[in-house]
């Protein structure tokens, strides 16, 4: 496993670093942005720190934000507006938005904020760069717009914080009505983290077929073949797993499996869920795997409608290196999804998956432990069940 880095000898070859395989997976980068990083405890053991010691810190004062507002949902409309005047106005803040966001009649055509969106920067989605210009992201929604916003950076990506103002919520542990006093102690660095990994992905084309209408990043061609590099986000709804399925086929999907170039088994079903442990509570535990704690460094395996009764899901250490292929006696194609994108594999073609050292920093309500058993019981509804009565001595005689 190489990557390429940018410097060059003096010869102007390429320099080659190689990637540290550890079973627990890659040492995540603890730095966000520009100017977040995450506190280090000097006792951590293994790059692997006591959930509840990660917090976070700033090396310079934040001074940029990045809100994200769910598009064309009116209830979100006064939340935005209230936070924005606040951050800018109070907070002396530079606030980015998208683009489209300003464009909605009921923001461009309130003349009472207009002289707070002329303070505003804007971008548009994979056309404008702000990996760099970004100290820490606000969602206003629910667990897509966290997604959404792990979506926009592909390396590092800048500390988030959601609020609560969407249907399930499970990213998202804030509520807005504390919004003033939570920001104003994020922006002191008072707050823990929850670092949730992320999968990178790499679509092989044995073919040299080129990818119509799927937008790219980090493309690169090794001879006939076609490499697209995907950074696939721990995040709920699309971007927390990697899903090959049998498409529109009414054949059974027929894929391999390899975990670090060895073939361990051959999915005949539905397809297979690659997931974080993120992940591991959106489809994955829909198709019967387990919930996963998104500071344990793994990766879930879990098959969609097995055509086996043993085929059960499986973990596997966060830095192996996954390669799905399709079967040699496949009877069709399969299709594999990663986010919004998704693409026919054919013969030839190659899927590899491993962990991303590019986590995604989630900041905790209360710390990473409660927030997630907070989220199981409010959102999941786990383990919830009338209590037993209790029994008393004279019951217990019958």
């Amino acid at each position: 496993n190489r990557t390429l880095c940018c410097n060059c000898d003096i010869n102007g070859h390429v320099c080659v670093r190689r990637r540290t395989q550890w079973l627990h997976g890659p040492s995540p980068v603890t730095t966000f942005g520009p100017k977040a990083c995450m506190l280090q405890n000097p006792q951590a053991i293994m790059h692997i720190q006591d959930p509840a010691s990660q917090r976070l810190t700033w090396n310079k004062p934040p001074q940029s934000v990045l809100v994200i507002k769910k598009i064309r949902d009116p209830s979100l409309l006064q939340p935005f507006k209230e936070l924005c005047t606040f951050l800018t106005e109070v907070k002396n803040m530079l606030v980015y938005v998208e683009k489209k966001v300003l464009e909605d009649p009921s923001i461009s055509a309130d003349e009472n904020f207009a002289a707070i969106t002329k303070k505003f920067c804007t971008f548009r989605e994979d056309l404008d760069d702000i990996s760099n210009r970004v100290d820490f992201i606000i969602c206003l929604g629910g667990d897509g717009t966290l997604l959404y916003a792990s979506s926009l950076f592909q390396e590092s990506v800048p500390p988030v914080i959601a609020f609560h103002l969407g249907s399930l919520g499970f990213l998202t542990p804030f509520k807005f009505d504390t919004y003033q006093s939570q920001l104003t102690q994020i922006i002191q660095g008072n707050a823990a983290i929850v670092l949730r990994s992320r999968l990178q992905v790499r679509v092989t084309k044995g073919s040299g077929e080129k990818n119509n209408g799927l937008i790219l990043t980090n493309g690169e061609v090794e001879g006939t073949r076609r490499t697209e590099d995907y950074q696939v986000r721990s995040r709920l709804r699309v971007l927390n797993e990697v899903v090959v399925d049998r498409g529109p086929s009414s054949y059974l999907s027929n894929v391999d499996l390899f975990l670090d170039g060895h073939l361990i088994t051959t999915v005949q079903g539905d397809g297979v869920i690659v997931s974080t442990p993120t992940g591991s509570t959106a489809y994955a535990v829909a198709a019967g795997a387990s919930m996963i704690h998104p500071n344990v460094p793994a990766i879930m395996i879990t098959p969609i409608c097995p055509h086996s009764l043993s085929f059960r899901p499986i973990v596997v250490p966060a830095g192996v290196q996954l390669k799905i292929m399709l079967s040699c006696d496949a009877r069709h194609t399969a299709w594999v999804s990663f986010g919004r994108k998704r693409q026919e594999i054919c013969h030839g073609d190659s899927i590899s998956i491993t962990t991303s050292c590019f986590p995604v920093p989630s900041i905790c309500f209360r710390d990473p432990v409660n927030d997630w058993f907070e989220s199981l019981a409010q959102c999941l509804h786990w383990n919830v069940r009338k209590r037993q009565h209790y029994l008393s001595s004279e019951e217990d005689d019958f």
